[in-house]
């Protein structure tokens, strides 16, 4: 049994709606050559990297990615 605290049920449902509101405001967002306008990497490492933070839930979360992980994905 796991006993780190990132990865507590709880912790486990709010990283499941972190991706969620990330890949559907980022996911799907294509650049001129059809590719992925953000990187698939950077959307998780915001996921896990919020929850980590100890935030309780998602409020601010696409700000945060935008500010923090934009950058990185392109």
């Amino acid at each position: 049994m796991n006993k780190d605290w990132r990865y507590s049920d709880e912790k486990l449902k709010l990283r499941q709606q972190a991706l969620l509101i990330l890949l559907k405001k980022y996911g799907g967002e294509l650049d001129t050559t059809r590719k992925s306008k953000y990187a698939g990497q950077s959307i998780y490492e915001c996921a896990h990297d919020w929850v980590s933070q100890g935030n309780t839930n998602c409020n601010g979360i696409t700000k945060y990615y935008e500010v923090y992980y934009h950058a990185k994905g392109n």
